[in-house]
């Protein structure tokens, strides 16, 4: 494990290791999307994992999939994530928000204007989605026009700008884990006939123009970009093209020089290698199912230069401390993974707060 604690350079920012927070939606944002008021303090506890990724964060009305996520494209969203971001730079830390539009995986009760969910065609992911009322199966989505789909790219760029002004020192686009941009490139759920489907270059349009569109307005050392190939998370399926359709994506992201390139890595052992050979700005790589023990392979092969950790980090706000003291770490509660309130998202006790504990006992 060594080279995890090697600094790096990505993007703006140098870091102290090469470990960093993935993104994990909390559930935890006001009603209206602003961060709630546990999110500063969530945040800044995590501040030595370097870079933390925040949960995904829509960029609009449409772009909201689950209750009580936040957006970054109003004023009070703006006012809510400076105290994320100024609470994360004073412990020492640096925040990318993570920009996630969650097109068909969405509710019409989720939502601020309980409109149809909207995503490339007009095909029901097949799953259900946690509502107010209990689970509800999703509902066939509207499928975006061609203005649709640009004034969704304008409302990237506009998040984009939000986040920045916000004091994040970075965005990550979502193009994984099955929603808008991952709907763009699966071959089950975009079955348009127009510029923006069909052939695997019209597929990887969209997720293009809408990294285009935030290089153009916050640059692109500040812009990053998140991929899962293979993943079957919402329905999707890449199909036999899959391998090939990420190379091309990632041949043409390369070439706007991003911060880094983000790959939930579930198992296709060549195509990362692919990739690696393509990409040659920093690669974050968060293996699937991976052990602590196995936490540095992928920079001990060259396949990565820092490696995102999620669960272990939403349990142990020391996470960096009890890894460099080979001290066991807290176990993560599931059952409070999404929800209200401090339970299992401020509590989990540092090892100084246990030690603290175990004197008083």
């Amino acid at each position: 494990m060594e080279k995890i604690w090697s600094k790096t350079k990505i993007g703006n920012m140098e870091l102290p290791h090469r470990l960093a927070m993935a993104p994990m939606t909390r559930s935890r944002a006001q009603e209206e999307g602003t961060p709630g008021e546990l999110a500063a303090l969530y945040y800044a506890q995590r501040a030595t994992m370097g870079l933390l990724i925040t949960e995904g964060t829509q960029p609009s009305d449409d772009g909201q999939g689950y209750l009580w996520s936040p957006g970054i494209y109003t004023d009070k969203h703006i006012d809510g994530w400076k105290k994320v971001t100024d609470a994360v730079h004073e412990a020492g830390g640096y925040v990318y928000i993570q920009l996630m539009h969650a097109g068909r995986m969405s509710h019409p009760d989720n939502t601020p204007h309980h409109r149809q969910p909207v995503a490339p065609s007009a095909i029901a992911p097949g799953v259900e989605m946690f509502t107010a009322t209990g689970m509800q199966d999703i509902p066939v989505p509207r499928e975006l026009s061609q203005e649709d789909i640009q004034t969704t790219i304008a409302d990237f760029r506009k998040a984009a700008a939000a986040a920045i002004e916000a004091g994040a020192d970075g965005v990550e686009i979502h193009g994984a884990n099955g929603y808008l941009i991952n709907q763009f490139l699966g071959e089950n759920s975009n079955t348009r006939t127009d510029e923006y489907g069909g052939s695997i270059e019209n597929r990887a349009r969209f997720a293009i123009e809408v990294t285009k569109a935030i290089v153009e307005e916050i640059g692109a050392e500040r812009t990053g970009f998140r991929i899962s190939p293979g993943t079957p998370l919402g329905g999707i399926q890449d199909g036999e093209q899959g391998p090939e359709l990420y190379r091309y994506l990632v041949e043409e992201v390369a070439q706007l020089d991003l911060a880094y390139l983000h790959v939930m890595h579930l198992g296709d052992e060549q195509l990362l290698q692919d990739i690696r050979s393509i990409w040659q700005n920093p690669l974050l790589v968060n293996r699937a199912g991976r052990t602590l023990d196995d936490l540095g392979v992928d920079l001990d092969r060259g396949l990565a230069e820092v490696v995102p950790v999620g669960v272990w980090s939403l349990a142990n706000p020391d996470l960096v401390e009890r890894l460099q003291q080979g001290a066991p770490l807290n176990e993560a509660d599931p059952t409070t993974f999404f929800g209200l309130g401090s339970k299992g998202y401020t509590d989990y006790p540092t090892l100084g707060e246990l030690k603290s504990q175990e004197g008083l006992h």
